[in-house]
C-alpha cells in the first residue's frame, strides 16, 4: 500500500512538472510533505502562516513581531498541518464528513439567527466587513471538528465506557475530596446584540433594563420585549443550571456577587451585552457522593491527554508520511517528538 502511495506521489510531481512545461502560466506548487494520498503544499503553509500572523497582530503584536514569531514556529506549523491532514483523512474514513458539515452549517445558522440575518450571502458580507473570510472560517472549523470528532469517537468514548466498576469505585475511594457537591446556579438572560447597532446605545439600554428590573418590573416581560435571542418567546430567557466552578470568570464573578432573584450588572461581550438573573442557587457542600458519570469524567480527564497522544502517534505510524528533504530537519523532530519520548 505504501509503495502504491509513493507511486501516486511521483505521478503527482511528474504531472505538475509536465503541466508546467506545457504552459508557463501554470505555477508549480512546492510539495512539503506527502501524507498518505494527500499532500501538504507550500501555498497551504503560506496561507496558515498568514492567518497566524493576522491573529497575533489582533492580539497586539506589531506586524514585524508577528511575522518573526510565526517564522520561528514554521516547523511546528508544518507538523500541525500534517496532523490535521491525518485527522481529516481519518474523519472521512470513519464516515464523519456529513456530520461535520452539518455542524458547520448549524453554527452559521445559529449566528444568522442571533444576528437577525436572513441569508448566507448577507452573513458573508457582514463577516467581510469585520475582516472575517467565511471560507477560511469554515476551513478552520472543519479542521478543529475533524480532530475533535475523531478523538472523541476513537479515544474519549472508548476510554469513558472502558472503565470497570472496580476501577470507578477504587478511584472514588482514593479521591473523595473531588466529588463534593459544587455550588450551582440556575440562570435566565436578556441578550442585546451589537449587530447593526450603536454599541454605546446598546450598553445604555442594558443599564436602563437592569434599573427597571431592580425597580420591580417583570423580568420575563422585559426579556421577551427586548432580548435579541431568536427563541426568546419560547424560552422566556430561561437558561439552565450551571456549576459555578465551570463558568468563565467573566460570568462567575458577577454571578457570585448577585443574590437569588436579582440580576447582574450588564456583562459586555464581543457580540453584545448580557444581563443574567440568578433564579436559583445551591450552596456547595463538603460531603462527598458517588456519581458514576462524574467519576468516569474525572478518570477520563486524567487519562485522555496521554491516550490521545498515543492515538495520534499510532496514526502517524500507520500512515505513509514523506517530508521533503529541505523541510525534514525542521519538521521531523517536532512531528515525531512523542514517538521518541516513548522509546526512552
Amino acid at each position: 500500500m505504501k509503495k502504491f502511495i509513493a507511486l501516486l506521489f511521483v505521478l503527482f510531481m511528474f504531472s505538475a512538472v509536465h503541466n508546467a512545461q506545457e504552459s508557463e502560466a501554470v505555477v508549480v506548487d512546492e510539495v512539503i510533505a506527502q501524507v498518505n494520498e494527500g499532500v501538504v503544499t507550500l501555498s497551504r503553509l503560506k496561507r496558515e502562516m498568514k492567518q497566524a500572523i493576522e491573529a497575533l497582530v489582533r492580539e497586539g503584536k506589531t506586524p514585524e513581531q508577528a511575522k518573526q514569531e510565526v517564522e520561528n514556529r514554521k516547523g511546528e506549523l508544518i507538523a500541525n498541518i500534517i496532523n490535521d491532514e491525518l485527522f481529516a483523512q481519518k474523519a472521512k474514513e470513519l464516515g464523519l464528513d456529513s456530520e461535520i458539515d452539518a455542524q458547520i452549517n448549524q453554527r452559521l445558522l445559529q449566528i444568522m439567527k442571533e444576528q437577525n440575518i436572513r441569508s448566507l450571502e448577507t452573513l458573508r458580507e457582514e463577516m467581510k466587513k469585520v475582516g472575517i473570510d467565511m471560507d477560511e472560517l469554515r476551513q478552520a472549523w472543519r479542521k478543529q471538528l475533524c480532530r475533535d470528532y475523531v478523538l472523541q469517537r476513537e479515544v474519549d468514548s472508548k476510554l469513558y465506557w472502558g472503565f470497570t466498576a472496580r476501577e470507578l469505585k477504587e478511584y472514588y475511594e482514593k479521591n473523595k475530596q473531588k466529588f463534593t457537591r459544587p455550588e450551582t446556579v440556575t440562570l435566565s438572560e436578556i441578550f442585546l446584540s451589537f449587530a447593526g447597532k450603536n454599541e454605546a446605545a446598546v450598553k445604555e439600554k442594558a443599564k436602563q433594563l437592569v434599573a427597571r428590573i431592580r425597580a420591580g418590573e417583570d423580568f420575563v416581560k422585559l426579556a421577551i420585549e427586548n432580548s435579541d435571542r431568536p427563541n426568546v418567546k419560547e424560552t422566556k430567557g430561561k437558561l439552565q443550571t450551571y456549576r459555578i466552578d465551570e463558568l468563565d470568570e467573566k460570568f462567575a464573578k458577577p454571578i457570585r456577587a448577585t443574590k437569588t432573584g436579582d440580576v447582574t450588572d450588564p456583562i459586555v461581550l464581543d457580540e453584545g451585552v448580557l444581563i443574567l438573573r440568578v433564579d436559583e442557587r445551591t450552596a456547595a457542600t463538603k460531603e462527598s457522593y458517588f456519581d458514576e458519570d462524574e467519576v468516569r469524567r474525572a478518570l477520563l480527564s486524567e487519562k485522555a491527554p496521554d491516550e490521545r497522544k498515543k492515538y495520534l502517534a499510532n496514526l502517524r505510524k500507520d500512515s505513509y508520511i514523506k517530508i521533503s528533504e529541505s523541510y525534514r530537519p525542521l519538521v521531523a523532530p517536532i512531528l515525531f517528538e512523542d514517538e521518541r519520548r516513548s522509546k526512552n
